[in-house]
């Protein structure tokens, strides 16, 4: 299974939600590795790293976010590699 690392913006009522707990729940629930934030300008942003099959899953999950986020966009751009073996909530 290939690995793949990938930059994900998601923009919506994404914060003040759970969001980035949430996505750190989700990202260990499938193995996957990298660092979650909030933006200044509302957003979150996310960098992963995992196998592409989970990857896939967590985009996926990332359309609909936690049951009090609404998220109204998501982008992905592929990465370099990352160089970590856990996810963290960045402040």
């Amino acid at each position: 299974m290939s690995q793949i690392s990938l930059a994900i913006t998601v923009t919506g009522r994404v914060q003040g939600v759970w969001f980035r707990a949430s996505t750190k729940s989700k990202a260990d629930e499938l193995g996957i590795a990298g660092t979650v934030r909030n933006m200044p300008d509302g957003s979150v942003y996310i960098e992963l790293s995992g196998p592409e099959e989970k990857t896939e899953e967590f985009v996926r999950w990332c359309r609909i976010g936690p049951e009090l986020a609404r998220v109204d966009n998501v982008t992905i751009e592929i990465i370099d590699n990352l160089n970590s073996d856990s996810f963290q909530v960045v402040r």
